[in-house]
């Protein structure tokens, strides 16, 4: 975890401080890392250029209050491997709509899109998560989380929540039970997504239903935080794999949530988790043709975009296109032809890395407008498609605990079903119908379906 090395920081504390020389220049943190471990003389160098704030020794990170002018001199420091200003994450829904027909919700159009369930029919694949660890890196859970899910799938002992960053805002801190007392309601969709949910005592089918979540709350409650921050949480996670705290079981960790540029301190926790053994999948971002967010960019990271199901909006056989979520069937077998990639889905630009596209335009689950009283919303995001992967990926390691993520991503990326440029005409909530269309670079490899994956996991 992060290790603060009082004694070493206090010295650095006490040194002068060149940054403080251009009184006009604004205040940055930046996040630098070393090329060996961060020593006393180099931290003690580092406490020339600003306030050193924490240290992370098990990926040779710094993170420094300082000021514009002295990033330049920090990167040539010759210890230093890389060094950037802490930035900024955010996971946020792009719309919502009040979901208020609950009728039939046994199963719901986006788990019958990656083939968990059938309308009708209940779960139709062998496998559910058991045994297997999904953390959930995002706002945390509502105080209401136990009206939505069972209070053993969540691992309360080993929950967590990081709190500050940015350099400027003071120490990365970790306050006790802020995980559980969310306002912003986002990580709450997400951990629905995954386990499913109770939908007014009615049960609702998630990807892995019984895989065990770990929510790490790693963004504030506005759904906003920093790269530093979101990298404590993704080491806390590795260490709690590497330490054995866990056992044998496997951990995948979700990300939701991403920023335009990649973070040198987020890289190097990537590499750390997935050097342990852990297996990391992130959302692609929601910047459409503007490209896509980080870390779900970074090559290594599993990445998602957002697919809507063509049947969404229209009536169902009721007639009321107000339950088409979970009164209509998405037939079998999947063809992409049924699906359009979402206008908000970041496409990938050149050198960044898109993997596969599914289910996360107007997915429904809890979503509290109005804290302690439990409501149900469609949220639209590529923040919505990350975790149906997440949890595809739990149903791979349940069923084979040696993958690592080089295994995870070469099987998903070669099941996925081949999709390229298209259009479709799609239903709204309001308004008439909109043709939507993409480009290959909007795909990935293709639309993900746990079948699919689970056929070629040895």
């Amino acid at each position: 975890m992060i290790n603060k090395a009082l004694s070493v920081l206090a010295l650095a504390c006490a040194l002068p401080v060149a940054a403080q020389a251009a009184s006009s220049t604004r205040q940055i943190g930046v996040n630098v890392l070393l090329n060996g471990d961060a020593t006393p003389a180099t931290l003690a160098k580092l406490g020339t250029y600003g306030t050193v704030r924490d240290v992370v020794a098990e990926i040779d990170l710094v993170t420094l209050k300082t000021t514009e002018d002295q990033l330049a001199a920090i990167r040539a420091l010759p210890f230093v491997t890389a060094a950037n200003p802490d930035a900024e994450r955010k996971g946020s829904p792009v719309d919502t709509v009040s979901a208020t027909n609950f009728a039939n919700g046994l199963s719901t159009w986006d788990q019958d899109a990656v083939d968990v369930t059938n309308l009708g029919a209940g779960r139709t694949i062998a496998y559910d998560g058991n045994g297997v660890y999904v953390a959930v890196l995002d706002t945390g859970l509502l105080d209401t989380w136990r009206q939505y899910f069972p209070q053993e799938r969540i691992a309360s002992q080993f929950a967590k929540a990081f709190n500050g960053g940015g350099g400027e805002k003071g120490n990365v801190s970790e306050p006790p039970n802020k995980w559980e007392h969310d306002q912003n309601s986002h990580g709450t969709h997400v951990t629905s997504t995954i386990l499913g949910y109770s939908l007014n005592g009615v049960p609702i089918n998630g990807t892995a239903p019984r895989a065990t979540v770990i929510p790490v709350k790693v963004l504030n409650q506005n759904g906003s935080g920093w790269s530093s921050v979101v990298a404590a949480g993704i080491v806390y996670v590795a260490n709690l794999k590497a330490s054995g705290a866990l056992g044998a079981s496997p951990v995948v960790i979700n990300m939701s949530l991403g920023g335009p540029s990649l973070d040198a301190s987020e890289r190097a926790a990537i590499d750390y988790a997935i050097s342990k053994g852990v297996a990391i999948v992130a959302s692609a971002g929601n910047e459409g043709d503007a490209g896509m967010g980080y870390p779900g960019a970074y090559a290594p990271v599993v990445s998602v975009a957002a697919t809507g199901w063509n049947g969404q909006w229209k009536p169902g056989a009721d007639g009321n296109p107000g339950n088409w979520w979970n009164a209509d069937d998405v037939p079998d077998p999947t063809n992409t032809a049924d699906f359009h990639i979402a206008d908000f889905s970041s496409r990938a630009l050149a050198g960044q890395d898109l993997d596969v596209a599914a289910p996360g335009s107007w997915v429904v689950g809890p979503y509290q407008t109005q804290s302690g009283n439990t409501s149900y919303f469609y949220l639209s995001g590529t923040s919505m498609a990350s975790p149906h992967v997440a949890g595809i990926a739990a149903l791979m390691l349940q069923k084979n605990p040696n993958l690592v993520q080089g295994d995870v991503e070469d099987i998903l990326t070669t099941a996925a079903i081949p999709w390229g440029a298209g259009c479709a005409l799609v239903s709204q909530p309001s308004g008439p119908a909109v043709n939507e269309c993409w480009g290959a670079n909007a795909t990935g490899s293709g639309l993900i379906t746990a079948a699919n994956a689970l056929s070629l996991t040895p």
